[in-house]
């Protein structure tokens, strides 16, 4: 079968050799296996530290989280009561369907208000996160929902990728002359305060936690010989973010040296706020595919 659930996850698997996995648990992708034109053989394209609980006791450190309905920590004020990130990573989401088992593998995965959301965010809503997988790409949308009929729903959303790759080699492009805000500064009128990107291609060699407002949906992230290309629909932000060293050491689900084996690349709505009208859904995807890269950055 392509697309099937089993022991609190779903697989999916494409008749050329890609494959994703999925927990049930905060519907995050802690797989994706895929070939390149250069070399076929599926390889993982995520990073999965040795040390993240994959039991449902806390957020997976790694993969694909999905976050919503705020980044960091809560700002607005209907969602003071939440943790950081929000709840979607953290919520067991219900398997609804198999849309596609063709040339493309789709499924479709359900959350909705349960008592232990209710108990900190009380607005009416209901995510469906769909998950698409063909040869050499990967494709997450997040349908968010309003089920209110008279009031509108103001939320943050975020795909947190965790893309496997030597981070000393990595380069993200193009960022070049894009507003951005460094969060490794100390002070709080320093991290409000926008910079602009003079770098071609930025790299995360030193301790990088930067949130670049109104980006321009299309990236690549390199490395020698191979890489991703990001597309991204109606999620204007990009965070960069790899702790290295100085941060990483003190995360207590981080294995030793992970931060050399990953870069985050992670396309959001997190500089404001999106909005869905009453009885409206909005839709926020990113695709992902393989590419080759000359040996030579």
């Amino acid at each position: 079968m392509p697309a099937y659930e089993q022991s609190g996850r779903v697989f999916l698997e494409h008749d050329k050799g890609a494959s994703v996995e999925v927990l049930l648990y905060g519907a995050t992708v802690i797989s994706w296996k895929a070939g390149g034109k250069s070399s076929s053989a599926p390889t993982e394209r995520l990073f999965v530290s040795s040390k993240a609980a994959l039991d449902g006791s806390k957020p997976v450190r790694g993969g694909i989280p999905v976050v919503f309905p705020c980044f960091g920590p809560p700002s607005h004020p209907q969602h003071l009561k939440l943790p950081q990130h929000g709840f979607a990573r953290s919520e067991v989401w219900k398997f609804d369907k198999v849309l596609s088992d063709n040339e493309e593998v789709s499924v479709q995965l359900n959350l909705e208000p349960n008592a232990s959301i209710t108990a900190k965010y009380d607005k009416p809503f209901r995510l469906a996160y769909i998950v698409k997988l063909s040869d050499s790409q990967l494709t997450t949308e997040l349908h968010v929902t309003n089920t209110s009929e008279t009031e509108s729903l103001e939320f943050q959303a975020l795909f947190h990728n965790y893309i496997r790759g030597p981070s000393n080699d990595v380069l993200i492009f193009p960022l070049q002359n894009v507003q951005y805000y460094d969060k490794t500064v100390l002070s709080e009128e320093e991290k409000n305060t926008p910079k602009t990107e003079t770098r071609n291609g930025v790299d995360v060699r030193s301790y990088t936690d930067a949130v670049y407002e109104d980006a321009p949906q299309k990236y690549e992230v390199k490395w020698p010989k191979t890489g991703l290309e990001l597309k991204v629909s109606a999620l204007k932000d990009l965070v960069v973010w790899n702790p290295q060293k100085e941060a990483g050491s003190k995360i207590a689900d981080m294995e030793d040296g992970g931060w050399e084996r990953y870069v985050c690349v992670e396309p959001g709505f997190v500089r404001g706020f999106a909005t869905a009208n009453p009885g409206c859904t909005w839709i926020g995807q990113q695709v992902l595919t393989v590419i080759d890269v000359s040996s030579s950055l």
